[in-house]
């Protein structure tokens, strides 16, 4: 995976640090071919070269190198949920509006100091912390996502603004039920602002979050790397009544929702919605494909199927690639997915389509139970006769719920396991 990303995107220089020796040296033979390997760290591996010593005698002038809103500034991979990852390139333009927009959303100011939880790669917490930047304010990187450790660098640090990832906070919260933290403890009184991005949030999981920390701020924010990241819808902290939603236009964005054709659609249908604003990507990189698929008039067709409510506000139903169609009727899975979550015994969910000779394709939900409790298949479907009958899962499967290490379920690597790939694939056929 790594030689074919820096073959798409033409990588000439690779650093790396200690961590991923073994993973560079594995495909040493292959990644080394006509690129300069560097390492960062010490006990330098033989196969690379050493970062200190090639910037021993390098200037530290500045490069007299004008550089202009259009110059293309940087290649973001996608997460690779519904295929092989895409170089997403951006210019500067739209780095400076992902600062400019974070720092607006959150007020950040010089005294705050915003919890950075990587991936780095990824464009949600590198973009978040780009608000830092903006602001001219303290940021603090932290590697480690247990409980303790985020609340430990909280305390200890004076996080003012952290952003989570579903799981994480999850995650918290189950370790406080459990009375394995206490928030006393911690030094949290200047911690002002929660905020998530990255997949559908559960407002049963804001509401509980409430009830520990009553004086949060709280936002949502929704956006995908080829828009910059997350923001370009956002709830806004001054929403929390609405949450569920995604929100509204984030700073200098406008949306839409679509038809199969390209029409937008009124107020309460559901389609795919559209995002248009200076953050928007250059292409795809060497893909003009793909680029003509996703960018038409301005305007990113995000795959997202959405809605918007008589406020204004709008709500993400689905990725329109994981829509359930069953006997005829469109099944969303996050509806069931946010439902689901509102189980006391269940940890995770993910839902998808199986595959079945008379409707088509079924509803499975995948379940992660609580740590320490049981739960069966019948309390499951008993739990599930507050749906509508088409909306309730035909299938249970009590089982890890995988999530890469950006919080987004791999609905890829379900499907496969529970041979659901080869209906996907007729489907995109057809």
């Amino acid at each position: 995976m790594i030689g074919d990303c820096a073959d798409l995107a033409e990588v000439h220089i690779l650093f790396f640090g200690p961590e991923f020796i073994g993973r560079i040296e594995s495909i040493e033979d292959e990644l080394g071919k006509g690129r300069l390997l560097i390492y960062v760290g010490d006990g330098c591996p033989t196969f690379a070269e050493s970062y200190p010593e090639l910037v021993a005698d390098c200037s530290s002038q500045a490069p007299l190198v004008r550089l202009e809103d259009e110059d293309d500034a940087a290649i973001y991979f996608s997460s690779g949920t519904t295929g092989f990852p895409k170089a997403i390139l951006h210019n500067h333009e739209s780095l400076m509006q992902a600062a400019q927009m974070e720092q607006k959303h959150h007020l950040t100011d010089r005294d705050d100091v915003f919890l950075c939880i990587p991936p780095l790669y990824h464009t949600g917490a590198k973009f978040h912390w780009m608000g830092s930047l903006c602001a001219g304010s303290k940021a603090v990187l932290l590697k480690g996502t247990t409980p303790e450790i985020i609340l430990d660098a909280v305390s200890q640090e004076h996080c003012t603004i952290v952003w989570l990832l579903v799981p994480w906070a999850q995650d918290i919260l189950v370790a406080l039920d459990k009375g394995e933290l206490k928030l006393e403890d911690y030094e949290l009184s200047q911690w002002r602002l929660m905020h998530i991005g990255a997949q559908p949030v559960p407002p049963s999981l804001i509401k509980h979050w409430k009830d520990y920390f009553p004086d949060h701020l709280y936002d949502t924010n929704y956006g995908l790397s080829e828009s910059t990241g997350p923001g370009c819808v956002h709830l806004g902290i001054e929403n929390i009544h609405k949450v569920g939603a995604i929100g509204v236009p984030g700073y200098r964005w406008k949306c839409k929702i679509v038809d199969e054709t390209g029409n937008e659609l009124p107020q309460g249908e559901v389609g795919e919605l559209c995002v248009k604003g200076p953050g928007v990507m250059t292409c795809y990189y060497n893909d003009p494909k793909a680029t003509e698929e996703t960018l038409k008039d301005g305007w990113l067709y995000t795959g997202d199927m959405a809605k918007m409510d008589e406020d204004g506000f709008y709500f993400l139903v689905d990725r329109k690639k994981d829509v359930i169609v069953s006997g005829g009727e469109n099944i969303y899975p996050v509806q069931i997915e946010n439902f689901l979550s509102t189980c006391d015994k269940v940890q995770d969910v993910a839902v998808i389509g199986l595959p079945d000779d008379r409707l088509g394709e079924i509803t499975g939900a995948i379940i992660s139970i609580k740590e320490g409790m049981e739960c069966s298949e019948e309390e499951i479907n008993e739990f599930c006769r507050q749906l509508p009958r088409y909306k309730r899962p035909k299938k249970i499967i009590f089982a890890e719920v995988p999530r890469n290490a950006t919080g987004k379920i791999e609905k890829p690597a379900l499907r496969k396991k529970y041979g659901a790939d080869e209906l996907v694939a007729k489907q995109n056929m057809g």
